[in-house]
């Protein structure tokens, strides 16, 4: 099980995605999880209101099984492969910035149950901060021509120029935010 539980080395992980993309550039196809939703949003006629809907869904349902995957995976490796004494591998100079910040889950909590719990709901400040994120996250990655997977791993694998641009957009963005934006939030 510890194969399993913990996290795989590089010299693993690395060569495992880099036959998944081959295979996937020989079938003549492209990785990516936010054209899931344009391709549900299709098969749901959303094609007779936007153009943007109107092209032939049926060649990306095999997108949707990555999907699938991923949310079955999701579920198997939450509820029945959490280790229980498992703690966040991070410095401690981290934990100690984050609990200044107000995140006393840092270090014992993957995501920070100050944001990921239910008394989320209960908080207009932190509910405006999910919406607001989740829509940017959305609309950044439709105008991007796809999100950070489908850029950084399919698309560097294709050698696009579009994708390069974009993952350095989204390294450049997560810093400002990191250093500039969030300390003025939280």
């Amino acid at each position: 099980m510890n194969c399993i539980l913990e996290p795989w080395p590089w010299y693993v992980s690395g060569p495992l995605i880099a036959l998944t993309m081959f295979l996937l550039i020989f079938m003549g196809r492209q990785f990516g999880m936010s054209s899931n939703l344009r391709t549900l949003c299709s098969m749901c006629g959303a094609d007779k209101r936007a153009d943007f809907f109107n092209f032939d869904w049926k060649s990306q349902q095999w997108n949707l099984l990555v999907l699938l995957g991923a949310i079955i995976g999701g579920f198997i490796a939450n509820f029945y492969l959490n280790a229980e004494s498992a703690s966040v591998a991070i410095s401690e100079e981290t934990i100690l910035d984050l609990n200044n910040l107000g995140f006393e889950s840092a270090g014992n909590a993957y995501l920070p149950t100050e944001l990921f719990s239910t008394a989320v709901f209960s908080e207009p400040k932190t509910l405006v901060l999910l919406l607001v994120g989740g829509i940017l996250i959305g609309f950044g990655a439709r105008y991007a021509g796809g999100c950070t997977s489908g850029h950084a791993i399919s698309g560097l694998s294709n050698l696009q120029l579009p994708s390069l641009i974009a993952v350095i957009g989204f390294f450049i963005g997560g810093l400002v935010m990191i250093h500039f934006i969030y300390p003025l939030i939280f």
